[in-house]
Formats: structure tokens, sequence, C-alpha cells
């Protein structure tokens, strides 16, 4: 009956599990693409108190997923995988829009300017180009962020007729690569939900298995003869905890299968009590016990 009451409760989350992701990575493109939209009419200052929003309201939506402490850093890197990909969108747009509209026109460098030198930062190269009829290309200075030419050379580029956007060679104004970036940052940050619910999912099928003894726990009390009540188990694993040495990373690690009364839950408490953590990931069929852990098990 209780297993499948489990089982039952199991399903419920998971199905509950899914749609929060899927909500959650909509939300996560609608930002970029809603950013990327008012990076045209807002500046910094009003980008990031709402990009701090954001961050926050992240949190809160993955802790949902079960994931405990890992939402902060979850979240920390979808904000700062969608601010990369909003701002390369915005670079990929400014070429897109002048490979639509631009025309291609022969000019030549008249003038070349470099950015005052900062320390070590690289100094970026302005060039003022004018046509072969001697007016000024349209635009503002085609800019690099090398010195690649010197004034008098003679250069294909393609001109904003109405004036908006740098002037750039046929070479500069290729889109592909920044479309590209742009579509693999907003990847990696949907990534990371999808991440973070398999760590959920994982981390509820974890508590469901050590809310019980389970058949394998009883199996093994019942061949190894024991009769020790839980309260004796427990006296155990404190006994346990003060004298076990520590592995190499510092883990005091225990076989779970000779506390079969006792939940994971009720041994962390035991363990907090004791001034220890108890570890959710990568116990490999044992129990490990550390001052600071990777991710904590909730006591009882």
């Amino acid at each position: 009956m209780s297993a499948d009451v489990n089982g039952e409760a199991r399903g419920i989350r998971a199905r509950y599990r899914i749609p929060l992701a899927v909500g959650i990575g909509c939300y996560v493109l609608a930002v970029i693409a809603g950013m990327f939209l008012l990076a045209d009419h807002f500046g910094p200052v009003v980008q990031v108190p709402l990009w701090i929003a954001h961050g926050v309201l992240l949190i809160i939506l993955i802790e949902k997923l079960g994931v405990g402490q890992s939402s902060l850093y979850a979240a920390l890197f979808i904000v700062f995988t969608s601010v990369l990909s909003a701002y390369v969108i915005g670079v990929a747009r400014d070429d897109l829009t002048l490979q639509h509209r631009g025309i291609e026109v022969t000019a030549t460098v008249v003038k070349e300017r470099l950015d005052p030198p900062q320390g070590r930062k690289g100094r970026n190269s302005y060039y003022t180009l004018e046509r072969q009829d001697g007016t000024r290309v349209l635009g503002p200075e085609m800019e690099t962020t090398s010195d690649l030419y010197d004034v008098g050379r003679v250069l294909t580029v393609v001109e904003d007729p109405k004036g908006e956007l740098r002037p750039q060679t046929p070479g500069q104004a290729d889109a592909t690569g920044d479309i590209v970036g742009a579509g693999a940052f907003a990847l990696a940050a949907i990534g990371s939900v999808g991440w973070m619910t398999w760590r959920g999912s994982d981390a509820a099928r974890r508590r469901d298995e050590q809310k019980g003894p389970g058949r394998f726990r009883k199996a093994y009390k019942t061949l190894a003869r024991d009769h020790s009540t839980q309260a004796e188990q427990e006296e155990k694993l404190r006994e346990a905890l003060r004298t076990y040495p520590a592995d190499r990373r510092g883990y005091i690690k225990v076989a779970p299968e000779e506390y079969p009364d006792v939940t994971h839950g009720r041994a962390a408490r035991i363990a907090w009590e004791a001034g220890l953590r108890a570890e959710a990931v990568g116990n490999r069929g044992s129990w490990r016990f550390k001052e600071t852990v990777v991710e904590e098990v909730p006591h009882d």
C-alpha cells in the first residue's frame, strides 16, 4: 500500500516538475528577447536592476524543482548566458540590418585614429572613408579591433544609406557567427534548466527511497539476524560518526544497510547533532558525512 502511495506521489511530482521546467525555459527565452528589445531604449541603469530581478525570480523558480542550494549557482549561470545571448543578438541584428539595406561602395581611407591608451587594454582603430567622388561614406567611422588599414587604402565596404550604422567590409558584416553564438548561449541557459530538472527528480527519488527501510534493508536485517531496535541502531551510528576515520576527501562513510531502520533523513539529523552534514550526492551506496557538503540531505 505504502509503495503504491509513494509511486503515485512520485508520478504527481514528475508531472508537476516537467511543466514547471518547460515554463522556466519559456520564461528564460522571453527574457532574452525582451532584454534585447529594451536595449534600444534603456541603458544599464534600467537593465541591470531588471537582470537582478530576473536572477532572484529564477532562484525561486528553480528551487521549486527540488535542487536546494544548487538553484543559486544555476540562476547565476542562466543570467550570465542570457546576458551574453541578448548582447550577441544585438550585434547580429546590426550586421543583418546592414546586409539587408546596405550597398557596396568603393572607398578610400582618408583618416585614421586610435582609442586613447588605457593600460593594457586593446586599442580599437577608427577610419574615415570617402567614396571615389570625394564624398564621405555615410554613418559613423568604420571600426576594427586592430590596426588593419593605412591612410590611402582602397576598400570595398557596405554602407548604410540611412547613415545609422557603421560601414563595414563584406566580411565584417557577416552575421552567421553572431547568430550561432547567440543561439549557443541561449541553448546553454535552457540546458541548465533541463539539468536542474533532472537533479531535482533524482534528489526526489533518493529521498523517497530513504524514507523507509526498503526491501533490501529488510532482507539484510533478516539474513544478518539483526534484531537491534531503531534506538540501538541510532546509537551505533552516533558511535560510528565519533570514531570512524575520514577518507582522503574528509568524509566519514558508513554502510546504510547496517542501520536498516534508520532513514537517511534521520541519519542526517543525528549527524547534524554531532556537528556534521549528510552528503546528498555521489554517495555510491554509502552514507557520507562531513562538516561542509556539496548538497545537504534534509534532516528529519
